[in-house]
């Protein structure tokens, strides 16, 4: 089997929950299953300058991890308008025969790769993984407004409200086309049955998308703090990228209120500010330094995070928009540490109020420093959400279940799974006669590597 992976930037230079999963399951296919494959991840000036000549770069010492880089991409529209770097990528796919192609995420690649991978691979089965909302909201993605407020999924009103400066005619034309697309992908993928919810609350057909949840890698669990005598259970660490909507701002308000109320604790906030706007620095700057009792550590790797996780009893994850599957609270769980977060979207479905964690009201410091204090202050509703605690999904047991997917697609044994949709046409376009016989791989030409 011969696999082909698409991610919209590769783990190394920028460390996200999708790019994370997407890599490490490659990763368990290839090592555990002998699947023949290439992971390619995209990448714009922002990571790595241009190599004259050639799309493709070095990801580093795997030689089946690459990076592709493309400019000119249209985040409303999810269009790439390199039309010079998709002429390239084409015989590239081409070349490398694939048997399956998995679509972690369409930025950057844009939704004409879609086309053509269909093109270039005809006998090859498309699968794009969800992991966010960027196929049915152009606000980055989040269902959430621009004035910082949960939406309930996209609309014509609503969606104009958010983009004053376009037409009705752009936000039709922006769903046609990524239906458009979808048609003809063979199977649509949701790690959480919210963000299932959400597409087909948007009107795409349930029965095209299956559940299949994450995963990740095995690593050894650190263990709890030790108490001194009369401790209590009162530090709480943030994980995660620092940013507007992962709640920062939301969780050190929280800790500011409780050191005004003289209530003893510790923040410990993990994650690195790269590309965020001075606006934003200066906002987290002076919310660091109203809140006391909260520290920032700065960015670390997945090799740091144990050492880190060892020095917390709690989880907190205050993002303000809904999430999807998130990886921190996994990461929390696999290490037995209970989590505080949102009572919204994919972080409510990930974390169970009152059995493995607390809820509390999104977006709000004031509801969340109750819950801290409350946290901080009930030794036994530490140790009953530990105890409550399920040891979070393997990336062996995910990979087991991609494995599965991809042989029953490429068998034809996938009556479970739906056809997929005809593509929006004004007339019925002719099938092109295939031959049943597998072409071999060609060989790929014109591809040059630059050096890193």
């Amino acid at each position: 089997m011969r696999l082909l992976v698409f991610c919209h930037n590769h783990p190394d230079l920028q460390p996200g929950g999708t790019e994370v999963v997407a890599r490490g399951l490659f990763r368990e296919l290839r090592d555990r299953h002998g699947v023949e494959g290439l992971f390619l991840g995209a990448v714009t000036g922002q990571h790595r300058e241009r190599r004259p000549g050639t799309l493709f770069q070095s990801a580093g010492r795997h030689a089946d991890e690459m990076l592709v880089w493309l400019s000119h991409f249209d985040r409303f529209h999810l269009a790439q308008l390199d039309t010079w770097g998709m002429a390239e990528l084409g015989p590239f796919i081409e070349g490398f025969a694939p048997d399956i192609i998995h679509f972690h995420h369409i930025l950057y690649f844009g939704l004409e790769t879609l086309d053509i991978a269909r093109r270039m691979a005809p006998r090859a089965k498309i699968i794009v993984t969800l992991h966010d909302f960027f196929a049915i909201c152009p606000q980055e993605g989040q269902l959430l407004t621009t004035d910082g407020r949960l939406c309930q999924g996209p609309s014509l009103d609503a969606c104009r409200r958010c983009f004053p400066g376009r037409g009705g005619t752009d936000l039709v034309l922006r769903e046609l086309a990524v239906k458009g697309a979808f048609a003809g992908v063979d199977l649509i993928l949701s790690p959480s049955e919210f963000l299932k919810s959400r597409f087909v609350a948007a009107g795409w057909d349930a029965s095209r998308i299956q559940v299949v949840r994450n995963g990740i890698a095995e690593a050894p669990v650190v263990p709890h703090r030790v108490l001194p005598t009369g401790g209590r259970r009162d530090r709480f660490g943030f994980f995660g990228h620092i940013n507007r909507f992962k709640g920062p701002m939301v969780a050190l308000g929280a800790s500011a209120r409780l050191s005004k109320q003289k209530v003893r604790h510790e923040f410990a906030l993990h994650g690195g500010t790269a590309w965020q706007p001075d606006e934003f620095l200066a906002e987290f700057r002076t919310a660091i330094d109203a809140a006391p009792d909260a520290r920032h550590h700065g960015l670390f790797n997945a090799e740091d995070l144990p050492a880190r996780m060892a020095e917390v009893d709690w989880v907190i994850m205050p993002s303000v928009w809904w999430e999807n599957a998130p990886l921190v609270a996994m990461e929390a769980f696999r290490h037995r540490r209970p989590v505080i977060c949102g009572n919204v979207g994919g972080m409510a479905e990930s974390v169970r109020d009152g059995i493995d964690g607390l809820h509390f009201p999104v977006g709000d410091p004031a509801g969340l420093a109750t819950v801290m204090q409350r946290a901080a202050s009930q030794p036994r509703l530490w140790q009953r959400l530990v105890d409550g605690i399920r040891t979070p999904r393997s990336m062996a047991s995910a990979a087991d279940e991609h494995l599965a997917l991809y042989r029953r697609l490429l068998t034809g044994k996938a009556a479970a799974l739906p056809a997929p949709l005809k593509p929006v046409t004004e007339k019925p376009v002719p099938e092109k006669k295939v031959s049943a016989k597998r072409p071999s791989p060609k060989p790929v030409r014109g591809i040059r590597v630059g050096a890193r």
